[in-house]
């Protein structure tokens, strides 16, 4: 199935970048193949290309704006976009509070003295 015969069945807003940016899917599928057959690894900046078919079973390192992030296609990614698969914004993990940082811990380093 080529990319004209994928967009009609895909959603709207998948669809409209299919038929947009049609020649910059093209060229990044060309070179997923010619890397694929080398044995390369495939790193790209690319995050609003929407995941079709021919990307099936393959590792994509895809940048999260600091690193490459390493994701494998598969069937139930279709139509979903890259950059989805590769967060750009960590989890966050508070540490405990610091000297004076509250009120009880001023009256805790008062009562040492």
């Amino acid at each position: 199935m080529n990319l004209q015969e994928l967009a009609t069945v895909m959603r709207s807003r998948q669809r409209r970048t299919l038929r947009r940016n049609y020649e910059k899917i093209q060229k990044f599928l060309s070179r997923i193949e010619k890397n694929n057959r080398e044995g390369k690894k495939i790193r790209t900046h690319l995050r609003d290309i929407p995941v079709v078919p021919q990307m099936i079973g393959m590792t994509i390192n895809i940048h999260n704006g600091k690193t490459f992030v390493p994701i494998k296609i598969t069937e139930g990614m279709i139509g979903h976009y890259l950059g989805e698969f590769s967060l750009t914004r960590r989890r966050v993990a508070h540490g405990a509070a610091g000297v004076g940082a509250t009120k009880s811990s001023k009256a805790v380093k008062s009562a040492k003295k």
